[in-house]
């Protein structure tokens, strides 16, 4: 192995061995080829055997990659270094140790279902009521508890009502009733080798023995019990090396703690402290613009990255009327990018605060035919609770629908378990019904009280929304349907983050709804849905690798594009409003847009929209994100985009207005199949399917290149062409 591929600050770091050593590693510095080149190093030296390291990671695939990485360094198939995530290597430790607190080495682990369906037993042993305390409450509480490594008797002595005194009881009994099962969940993996190493300090001494070498990679992702399980390992002979960037520290809400990258110094006194600020990634304006905003922070390090890669480009500022127009503006860039530059769709990444806001995007690339996927969370109309309440509107719809009657027959709960289903299937199947019909009658089927009240409302429920679809529009009918079925209500209930988010995303189908009924003539739900399945169908048209990436901001650390779009930069999206009364939080939002910015390679836009609408309010104004305005214009440039949609204000009665969006039309061709066609991204290509006319028309068209895409035309601006074949 040599290092002459090292530039000097990784070199030194990666030869530095003698004391604790502590890199600040920025952004596409190169950090996994120091950690990689740090172990191979130590091997080849001499220094320790393979099996006398332990390199610790976050995810499986990194601790794949670097032993994978290490062995091509050594030029070795298997090298014996103890690589894994903190959670394996102590779930290994526990294996063998557990047996000192009572458990047997052939524990269980409570995956999140297991903890759930334990606390609900204990509620109910309780008689805790689930609106007082829900198991997902309970779960999330206490796996913060352990976050901190807060146990049962200190959350007692912390208690200063009923509530808090409720949830430590659940915690201790909690704890209790997974020793009983001889099961730990994954934040006991953690905790639990700290409380060996506490009442057992040979076991400590042990390990201190058997891992002589530590490697820690993200060190600023490490929460308390995490940082304390390195730095006890580490104590006796204080060979350790950690690898992370404070400015990237992103992960505060669920444990991580920044100051155990920037007291590294103090736990370890003696330490060699190295920066990596040649980056390998981006272009110097990209850098400059991120470095110049968070040094806004006060919690950080100082390090100045310098780009290889030249100067570059502006970043792109767009400023749009809303997110609608933010989703066009999108698009546009891209056409451009693609039309200037040749770039691919796998060369763009979508970034944004939180994933209600992908529905907007991922409608304008649906509506082009632009392929994209999402990291970090599955596409808005696939997500559980989107696709509960449109099996709702399909059974309105369609009554005969069985799949959509077996989703929503007992969500939110109602008491209708599958023993009764079965029920009512049989007798579908001897009265020669529709399976639906027969949940009028109960009684019928030897259904009685509560189970049969359930089956009869919601048989009334659905009969009385489908004799209403001639009568409202899409929207109003969703609207009320939301209410009667208390859908939201049922998820605010539950009060966990995934349990608001979900609510968030059923809010953002219902402005898709209305936003339909505004630029739609046919306003029914028939339609709607018709206009959906379209839009997600999966079908025979050849699936592509090259796609556009959406993703959370959270969701893209670790990754680059060449080009990156970060959307929704306004104050109370980022940073989001649950972060603006806290100092640290802000930061950490902070850090966020850095991340963000400094995925691209070689271009950022950055977009901004003074409104979005929200369910329950026509608009909420929005304001520039603070944090962009702590870039410097020479940083930017402010690109106009000119919208297609229009808005006009009209009275909707009470006194109130509503705000109509529609798109300008200007004509369209009346295409035919066998038509020659140019489109802005796709290029020519010939109709081989249509349906309709005018600008409601849908095509479906092969181009030159093999690629096979559906398309409606009011939004594809195609254009006819001449046959390219012909002379």
């Amino acid at each position: 192995m040599s290092l002459k591929n090292l530039n000097k600050s990784q070199k030194a770091a990666v030869e530095a061995v003698e004391k604790p050593i502590l890199v600040f590693a920025g952004a596409g510095s190169g950090k996994t080829r120091v950690i990689t080149h740090k172990i191979s190093y130590l091997i080849q030296q001499g220094l320790y055997q393979p099996h006398e390291i332990l390199a610790v990671t976050f995810t499986n695939k990194a601790a794949k990659e670097l032993k994978k990485r290490v062995g091509k360094l050594l030029k070795q198939d298997q090298v014996a270094v103890n690589v894994g995530t903190f959670h394996s290597i102590c779930a290994r430790l526990l294996r063998a140790e557990i047996t000192r607190l009572g458990f047997s080495s052939d524990y269980a682990i409570y995956d999140v279902k297991d903890q759930t369906d334990l606390l609900k037993l204990i509620l109910e042993t309780k008689n805790i009521s689930k609106t007082f305390v829900s198991p997902k409450q309970a779960k999330n509480a206490i796996s913060n508890f352990k976050n901190v490594l807060l146990f049962p008797e200190d959350v007692a002595a912390k208690a200063n009502n009923i509530r808090e005194r409720t949830i430590a009881d659940i915690y201790a009994t909690y704890q209790s009733d997974l020793k009983r099962n001889n099961a730990v969940d994954f934040d006991d993996l953690l905790i639990l080798p700290l409380v060996i190493f506490e009442k057992h300090p040979a076991v400590l001494k042990k390990y201190q023995q058997k891992w002589k070498y530590i490697v820690v990679d993200e060190y600023q992702d490490t929460n308390r019990p995490q940082f304390l399980f390195v730095s006890q390992l580490a104590e006796k002979h204080n060979h350790i090396c950690v690898v992370g960037d404070d400015d990237q520290s992103i992960y505060g809400w669920r444990g991580a703690d920044i100051r155990n990258i920037l007291d590294f110094e103090k736990v370890f006194k003696d330490c060699k402290v190295f920066k990596l600020e040649k980056n390998y990634r981006s272009t110097q304006k990209i850098l400059s613009a991120a470095t110049t905003m968070v040094r806004n922070n006060i919690n950080r390090a100082d390090k100045e990255l310098k780009s290889v890669k030249g100067l570059g480009e502006n970043l792109g500022l767009i400023e749009t009327q809303d997110e609608l127009e933010e989703a066009a503006a999108v698009v546009n860039a891209i056409e451009k990018e693609i039309k200037l530059h040749k770039r691919k769709f796998g060369d763009f990444a979508i970034l944004y605060r939180t994933n209600a806001q992908s529905r907007a995007l991922e409608d304008s690339l649906m509506r082009m035919g632009i392929p994209y996927d999402i990291v970090g969370g599955i596409r808005f109309y696939m997500r559980k609770e989107i696709k509960d309440f449109l099996a709702y509107l399909q059974l309105i719809v369609n009554l005969e629908n069985t799949i959509a009657l077996r989703r929503v027959i007992n969500f939110p709960p109602r008491g209708i378990g599958s023993k009764t289903i079965d029920k009512c299937n049989k007798q579908a199947q001897a009265v020669k019904k529709r399976l639906f019909d027969v949940l009028e009658n109960p009684s019928a089927m030897d259904i009685r009280g509560k189970q049969a009240d359930s089956l009869a409302g919601f048989f009334k429920t659905v009969t009385k929304y489908h004799d209403l679809l001639d009568k409202v529009n899409a929207s109003e009918l969703a609207q009320t349907l939301i209410e009667d079925t208390g859908f939201i209500r049922y998820y605010k209930e539950q009060n966990s983050p995934e349990d608001h988010e979900r609510v968030e995303n059923i809010q953002e189908l219902l402005k898709a709804i209305d936003e339909f009924t505004h630029r739609s003539q046919d306003k029914s739900l028939r339609q709607f849905l018709e206009e959906v399945t379209l839009l997600t169908d999966i079908d025979n048209w050849k699936e592509q690798v090259n796609r556009i990436t959406l993703m959370t901001m959270h969701s893209s650390k670790g990754l680059e594009f060449p080009v990156i779009f970060v959307t929704g930069l306004e104050d109370g999206l980022l940073p989001h409003f649950n972060s603006l009364d806290d100092d640290d939080k802000i930061e950490e939002e902070r850090r966020l847009l850095y991340v963000a910015i400094t995925r691209a390679q070689n271009q950022v836009y950055l977009m901004y929209a003074n409104a979005r609408r929200r369910m329950g309010s026509d608009q909420i104004l929005g304001l520039v994100s603070r944090f962009v305005q702590e870039i410097p214009d020479k940083y930017l440039e402010k690109i106009k985009f000119t919208s297609a949609l229009t808005r006009k204000v009209i009275k909707s009665g009470m006194g109130k207005t509503k705000t109509v969006v529609k798109r300008t039309v200007t004509g369209f061709d009346d295409f035919k199949v066998g038509d020659y066609v140019e489109h802005a991204i796709f290029g020519v290509g010939q109709i081989k399917a249509l349906s309709g006319s005018g600008e409601n028309q849908r095509v479906g068209i092969v181009f030159k290149d093999g690629q096979k895409r559906k398309l409606v035309v009011k939004f594809a601006k195609l254009i006819k062409v001449a046959n390219p074949n012909s002379n």
